[in-house]
């Protein structure tokens, strides 16, 4: 059968950029290479500025900023719709806020082209959570609002796209409460991770390399951002190391609130047990999980959570606030641990138990990597779009 085409639009380069959003793009794209002609637009961000191809894929730059977002999101869809009328495809496929200009366009020309929406965390959502949690700072309160204003656009765009895929029930629900989208009209296909690559590795070297010999390692991996939960982090840390002197609090990521943080663990006098590593190299992942005893994700908003299925893969039990799509991501009290959103003691008591039973972190690390390996896999991810794309063409 002869390939179709399918032209997805993300303002971040996916082979230069680690979210969730870009691991999507670029896992997909590997295993549906031999039945799709894939093409990325993408911004011109971290020095991206020639075409390129990764996984099967071709990756064209179309000029954002690679200043603060949202603005080289509001760049880079203007910029879309300058070639709008240039590009040809069988189907469009749009993350997040990443495609509303474009999609304009095509109404305005009365397209028939098929275009989906992609939905990974509502931003409606992210934005209302953040709005109820404590007290937001001046930066806070300008990050929400500019939140709010790209949440109106997911919003539109939602509505006017032909389908809408989004990565959890949680998320389906939501994007009917807030953005009045049909049920019918949305798809559910969860993120994924690669067993092989994420899977229980011992690797004392990494160990050595970061100076955790003989330390129990509480993992965090994502964006240093508002709805992440870090000050949760911070809490639960100061209880746990009452009791534990040995743990050690292991940040992977980036982000605005990495100086808020520096400040914070210096006024707690807590700074020696942590480490920031940053963006780490995607291939340093796997090893980095493998160094933990336990991931901790205190975030109060995700639409699904791939560092919990990334964690799980690699054996580690995992520990959440009880929020959003996260209870689907983990089997609770088999894999890991949800608690009260906002409780941050709660976190650490079940961090410190599972801290100090090694039996029990084994026997959750198993169940967790059964529990990836049967529903979320990138294989699993690439078939269900597979399916929504030949639904959308009728082949």
């Amino acid at each position: 059968m002869k390939k179709f085409r399918l032209t997805v639009f993300n303002t971040q380069p996916p082979h230069l950029y680690y979210g969730g959003v870009e691991r999507r793009i670029v896992e997909t794209a590997k295993r549906l290479k031999a039945q799709v002609d894939i093409t990325v637009y993408s911004g011109t961000k971290s020095g991206f500025h020639d075409p390129t191809y990764i996984e099967g894929a071709r990756v064209v730059p179309c000029f954002s900023t690679d200043f603060a977002f949202p603005f080289d999101n509001w760049v880079f869809n203007h910029s879309l719709t300058r070639t709008a009328k240039r590009i040809d495809s069988d189907v469009f496929e749009s993350h997040a806020v990443s495609g509303y200009a474009f999609l304009k366009q095509l109404r305005k020309r009365k397209s028939k082209t098929h275009f989906i929406q992609t939905v990974h965390g509502v931003l409606a959502d992210e934005y209302l959570q953040t709005t109820q949690s404590s007290p937001l700072s001046l930066r806070e309160n300008l990050a929400n609002y500019f939140m709010w204003q790209l949440s109106r656009l997911e919003g539109e765009t939602a509505r006017n796209a032909d389908v809408v895929v989004t990565v959890s029930n949680y998320s389906l629900k939501r994007i009917v409460q807030l953005y009045g989208v049909e049920e019918p009209k949305i798809r559910v296909a969860p993120n994924g991770v690669d067993p092989e690559r994420f899977k229980p590795v011992k690797d004392e070297e990494v160990k050595a390399k970061y100076g955790l010999i003989d330390k129990q390692v509480v993992l965090f991996v994502g964006r240093l951002i508002p709805r992440k939960g870090l000050k949760h982090l911070l809490e639960a840390a100061v209880t746990i190391l009452k009791e534990n002197q040995q743990a050690a609090f292991v940040i992977v990521g980036n982000g605005p609130l990495r100086k808020y943080l520096d400040t914070e663990l210096e006024r707690l006098n807590i700074s020696k047990h942590f480490k920031f590593l940053g963006d780490v190299k995607d291939e340093d992942l796997p090893s980095i999980y493998n160094c933990s005893d336990v991931f901790m994700l205190p975030s109060i908003q995700e639409g699904q959570g791939i560092a919990l299925l990334e964690a799980q893969a690699s054996a580690k039990p995992v520990t959440a606030f009880n929020v959003s799509g996260v209870p689907e991501a983990l089997v609770e009290g088999t894999s890991g641990f949800l608690v009260e959103k906002g409780n941050s003691e709660a976190l650490a008591q079940v961090i410190l138990n599972l801290l100090s039973n090694r039996h029990l972190r084994e026997k959750m690390g198993a169940k967790g990597r059964e529990f990836v390996l049967r529903n979320f896999t990138w294989d699993i991810c690439a078939s269900k779009m597979l399916s929504i794309y030949k639904q959308e063409l009728e082949i």
